[in-house]
C-alpha cells in the first residue's frame, strides 16, 4: 500500500499535513508493508498551478493507491475515485504520528472539516 499525504513541507514524517490539499507543494508519500512503514518519499508538486484531476493523476503515476488529508475539494475526491484511489479526509497533525494512527486503526478525524476556515466557500475553485 501507497499513501499520500498533502505536506507544509519537505520534512516526511515530521511535517505537518497542508490543510489544504490543492495547495500542498509537498506530498509524504508511505509505503506500508505488513501493517508497517517500509519506506519514506517526499516528492515535490512540479508545477506552480494545477487544473482539475492534475494532482491525482500525478499521485496515481507515483503509485498512490490512498490520499490522507485535511481538506480536499469535492471534483478532487471524484478523481481520485475514477483512478481508483481512497481518499480519507479530515485527518490533521504530524504525518508520522497520523500514519502509526493509522496502522493501529486508532485514525480519529475531524468530520465536520468543511465548516472550518475557508473550506466549502471555494468548492468551483480548481484548486479545491
Amino acid at each position: 500500500m501507497r499513501i499520500a499525504i498533502p505536506s507544509k513541507n519537505a520534512d516526511g514524517l515530521e511535517s505537518e499535513v497542508e490543510e489544504h490539499f490543492g495547495r500542498a507543494r509537498y506530498y509524504t508519500i508511505i509505503e506500508i508493508e505488513n501493517r508497517k512503514i517500509k519506506q519514506v518519499e517526499v516528492v515535490e508538486y512540479p508545477y506552480e498551478t494545477h487544473n482539475p484531476g492534475d494532482i491525482p493523476e500525478f499521485l496515481h503515476e507515483h503509485g498512490v493507491d490512498t490520499v490522507i488529508s485535511y481538506g480536499m475539494g469535492r471534483r478532487a475526491q471524484m478523481f481520485f475515485r475514477e483512478l481508483g484511489i481512497e481518499t480519507i479526509t479530515g485527518a490533521s497533525g504530524k504525518i508520522g504520528e497520523l500514519i502509526n494512527r493509522f496502522l493501529s486503526n486508532t485514525l480519529n478525524v475531524d468530520e465536520f472539516w468543511r465548516e472550518h476556515g475557508d473550506f466549502g466557500k471555494h468548492e468551483g475553485d480548481v484548486n479545491a
